[in-house]
């Protein structure tokens, strides 16, 4: 796309990779935009909320790049479209992932239609991810910083949502951001990168998810039914998990294997390298293909089932239920609720939830 006269939205965070972003974008010829968007106010207090420095700091940037900054408010339907989905997958025994949801519900649906109706031509954002277009349309790569690629987070997206959508961070890696930053002048360019689920803030995620989901407490139990313990409420846990769990022994930590809804019981099993904490398979449902059509099924490509995760070789196959995705190698604590994100070299090719793991197959 020439870039003379074209006008693009910057979805300004308050961070420095959004920053750059929109610095990287008047730098190429762009007429730039700033909003910043506030997607929650439930519990908003002085403690917790940080859209006020956000703000802050959006503003501080766009002075220094003389561009005009608005700002828009949606945390109602946030609220409609991400978090009951949240509460509800939690009600449910599953992890959701918010952030996905957010991306494909929010940040390029409500925020991008909101941009075009402020005359742009395209929305920008600091993700790290990269976009290639050709005759049959945009595909969705990993960054360059394989440490910061955002790919799995944009897994959601369709071809509407990519081709009204910029990243300009594409080429470049974190320090190399912090240090273009820097050498404009750019007032957040040392800021802290922002972690965990943006509404959450610093407190504890237990105590936030108690506010929506009173706990119901219920026994710990081992796969053989010895009770181990109590629990506050299965919400409060997922698969994998180590601590806040209260029990010890001398065999090595326990782990979250298992979740009984009806009996309201959480299983544990101790040691991290217990069978039971392993599956070599997942059942994923909703499947979402960015490229708008399904590849033939079966097929061989590489496959994450968390965000910090080397890709791993799997085989992709039909399932009444959505998808069966097959490892060659066994993976650990796969859960319910998050997202497989599929690859096939550098192009996502699309995602699915994981609905639930099977048990280990003994012969077949």
């Amino acid at each position: 796309m020439a870039t003379k006269n074209k006008h693009v939205v910057v979805g300004l965070s308050g961070g420095v990779d959004s920053a750059v972003a929109a610095l990287k974008l008047i730098e190429d010829g762009y007429r730039v935009k700033a909003v910043f968007m506030k997607n929650w106010e439930e519990d908003d207090d002085a403690e917790y909320c940080a859209a006020e420095e956000d703000l802050r700091e959006a503003r501080a940037v766009c002075e220094v790049l003389d561009i005009p900054l608005k700002t828009v408010n949606f945390s109602a339907e946030y609220w409609d479209r991400v978090f009951q989905h949240f509460l509800q997958e939690y009600r449910a025994g599953r992890t959701p992932n918010p952030d996905v949801l957010c991306n494909k519900e929010i940040k390029f649906k409500a925020f991008l239609e909101y941009a075009l109706s402020l005359g742009a031509d395209r929305l920008a954002t600091g993700h790290y991810a990269g976009l290639r277009r050709n005759a049959n349309g945009v595909q969705l790569i990993k960054a360059r910083d394989e440490n910061k690629d955002q790919s799995y987070f944009l897994s959601a997206l369709d071809q509407e949502q990519l081709q009204g959508t910029l990243f300009p961070l594409s080429e470049l890696t974190k320090p190399e951001v912090r240090t273009i930053a820097k050498a404009a002048g750019l007032p957040n360019c040392e800021r802290k990168d922002s972690t965990g689920i943006c509404f959450i803030g610093e407190r504890r995620f237990k105590d936030f998810l108690q506010q929506y989901l009173p706990g119901q407490p219920g026994e710990i139990r081992t796969l053989d039914e010895e009770v181990k313990g109590q629990h506050q409420g299965l919400m409060y846990h997922t698969i994998g998990q180590r601590q806040g769990l209260g029990l010890g022994g001398p065999g090595g930590p326990w782990f979250v294997v298992g979740k009984d809804m009806a009996r309201n019981i959480l299983y544990v099993v101790e040691g991290d390298e217990h069978p039971a904490l392993y599956n070599d398979r997942l059942i994923a449902m909703d499947p979402h293909w960015i490229a708008g059509t399904a590849p033939d099924l079966p097929f061989p490509c590489k496959a994450k089932i968390r965000y910090r995760q080397q890709e791993q070789v799997c085989t992709v196959a039909p399932h009444t239920q959505g998808l069966e995705v097959r490892f060659d190698t066994p993976q650990r604590a796969i859960t319910p609720g998050q997202y497989v994100v599929f690859y096939r070299g550098d192009v996502c090719l699309g995602s699915g939830i994981i609905q639930r793991v099977p048990k280990q197959k003994t012969s077949d």
